[in-house]
């Protein structure tokens, strides 16, 4: 009788699953796709505005420029009637603080280069050390 059972128990197979070709086809792909995401971005054209403006990490939001849809400036809520009154108005505000920050809340439909227009003039003609701009969480 025992040989029976030796007998029946080794006409089981062993089956193992090699993952040798899943990991190969996998690196393999992961090469593929970093080789090919930089070329898809090189495809774009896309032809932007110059400025020079830097990134700050902690806005304080107590001067506020707005630019609405028509493209009307306004400081803390009230209407300037252009670039020159706007940034007169800023100066007055801020003092001698030229560290202190102005937030650009501009609506997006504005043209890019308008918004970088605009922070470019308070940074250099407004003498403004910090300008942010504002956007919503995704």
């Amino acid at each position: 009788m025992r040989r029976r059972r030796r007998a029946r128990h080794s006409n089981n197979l062993h089956v193992e699953i090699s993952m040798t070709p899943l990991i190969d086809t996998a690196l393999t792909l992961l090469i593929i796709f970093m080789i090919t995401t930089p070329m898809m971005q090189q495809m774009i054209k896309v032809e932007l505005p110059k400025g020079s403006t830097s990134e700050i990490t902690s806005p304080d939001l107590d001067v506020i420029v707005s630019i609405d849809k028509k493209g009307l400036l306004y400081l803390n809520g009230k209407k300037a009637s252009d670039y020159t009154q706007l940034i007169e108005r800023i100066k007055k505000v801020v003092g001698r603080a030229s560290d202190r920050v102005v937030t650009v809340q501009a609506d997006r439909s504005v043209a890019y280069g308008m918004v970088l227009e605009l922070v470019d003039r308070i940074k250099y003609l407004g003498g403004i050390e910090y300008v942010a701009l504002a956007t919503e969480r995704a």
